[in-house]
């Protein structure tokens, strides 16, 4: 989009009301992180309780990954049609009920039913969340606004791997995903009353008021207000039409790049953070060293997503974001053989975890540059599905391949190849094919 207001955003320094917005979007991210891992980080007491085997075991690390598939599809995509915030704010009651749910239920079959309609919240969150970071940040700061917003993921999975090894000893699995269903429930008012609507979403919907609301936001941004709005740009009619959008032939080859960049990335992604405290275990390692492993991939994430903005602020996101993911895959051969020394191994988790969270990051910065803000979320979302599939995929194949014998250093190298051809892919993304709000500072030479 074009119009003065997306000029004003993209071209002005970054107000505190932006990096505001920007910063509730992190927290929604970390409540995301909690709710979906806390079953990677709780799966050894389930197994336990309900003596499941490894096939088994994949299918519940697999259903929030189903649900939130579903979610960044079905659900993401009426973020376009009836605005950021109302989406934002359903999907958290869902989530959060489901989370609390989760921790009264009574078999395998209900936990995973129940792990799929927290996905379905949570899959609507992360494609709307990262949209709105995105759409808040100047030019300049969308790499680093949206990589920040990743952090959060990280944070939030940290938090669920410290409160896991806290609560489970002391009162059962249960207690964890209690604890992160309340704390998903309690955000609700916080994110009522500082999450403010897109105003790329006012500008080319036209709800009721839009001119008086964009008015207000430029003020709270510091900006004049508008006497009128600028002429709307076209704007597609509903969902279906989103969705044929993303194949039209200006967007055709881009979006399926990252269609499969997602499946990928969100595959070997999966894998490491469902898989890793557990792998470690059948390494060799005691169960808190495997989760306390687990956790310590989160932290590195904290740190290797906000680096990757800040790398995206001088260099070109996608030559960064490549680099990341071959480091990952030289790190992932490299695991397994480091759990000889516990220093070792932990220090190696905590690099790979730099990396792999910095390939989810790069991906999230630069699926929304790719469209228009009347199909952005449906893009982000559809990104975000196709990388679903991946996800579901990985941890329930790797189940099935410890059934059948392979060891931790074969799945660790099998999954570091996934991560070199993703690199290829992002590569072979056209230099300046965007088509939407201007690309951060340093894209000059981005998709």
């Amino acid at each position: 989009m074009s119009t003065p207001s997306r000029r004003l955003l993209d071209d002005a320094p970054m107000s505190r009301f932006q990096w505001g917005a920007v910063a509730v979007c992190v927290l929604l991210n970390m409540l995301d992180g909690f709710d979906v891992l806390v079953m990677a980080f709780t799966s050894r007491a389930v197994s336990t309780e309900w003596n499941l085997s490894g096939a088994e075991l994949g299918l519940l690390l697999s259903a929030g990954l189903i649900g939130m598939a579903a979610g960044s599809i079905v659900i993401g995509p009426w973020a376009d049609r009836i605005g950021r915030r109302p989406v934002v704010l359903g999907c958290l009651a869902l989530a959060g009920t489901a989370m609390v749910l989760s921790a009264l239920s009574q078999s395998p079959g209900q936990l995973g039913a129940l792990r799929v309609v927290t996905g379905l919240g949570v899959g609507g969150i992360l494609a709307t969340s990262n949209v709105v970071a995105a759409e808040y940040a100047s030019a300049r700061w969308r790499g680093l606004a949206v990589s920040l917003n990743s952090t959060g993921y990280a944070l939030g999975a940290t938090l669920g791997g410290l409160l896991a090894v806290l609560l489970v000893d002391q009162f059962g699995w249960r207690s964890v995903f209690g604890v992160g269903g309340l704390a998903t429930l309690a955000t609700i008012p916080v994110v009522w009353w500082r999450l403010p609507e897109s105003i790329d979403y006012l500008l080319v919907r036209r709800p009721a008021g839009a001119l008086e609301r964009v008015n207000a936001l430029l003020s709270r941004m510091g900006h004049a207000a508008r006497e009128t709005l600028p002429a709307a740009p076209p704007a597609t009619s509903g969902v279906a039409s989103g969705y044929r959008e993303l194949l039209r032939p200006a967007l055709r080859r881009t979006t399926l790049l990252l269609w499969v960049a997602f499946f990928c990335v969100m595959a070997g992604f999966y894998f490491v953070t469902s898989w890793t405290p557990t792998l470690l275990v059948e390494a060799g390692l005691s169960p808190d060293a495997g989760i306390a492993g687990g956790t310590l991939l989160n932290v590195g994430g904290i740190f290797g997503a906000a680096a990757l903005g800040l790398l995206a602020a001088r260099f070109a996101l996608r030559r960064v974001l490549a680099a990341y993911m071959v480091a990952t895959a030289l790190l992932l051969g490299a695991f397994i053989a480091s759990t000889s020394s516990l220093a070792l191994a932990f220090c190696v988790a905590a690099v790979i975890g730099l990396f792999v969270n910095g390939c989810v990051a790069g991906l999230y910065a630069l699926t929304p540059q790719a469209y228009g803000p009347d199909v952005r979320t449906t893009g982000v979302g559809t990104a975000l599905a196709i990388g679903r599939a991946g996800a579901i995929l990985a941890p329930t194949l790797a189940g099935t391949l410890l059934d059948a014998g392979t060891t931790p250093q074969a799945l660790y190298l099998v999954f570091g190849a996934v991560f070199v051809g993703a690199a290829v892919l992002i590569l072979l993304l056209r230099p300046g094919h965007t088509t939407t709000a201007a690309p951060v500072r340093s894209e000059g030479a981005t998709p």
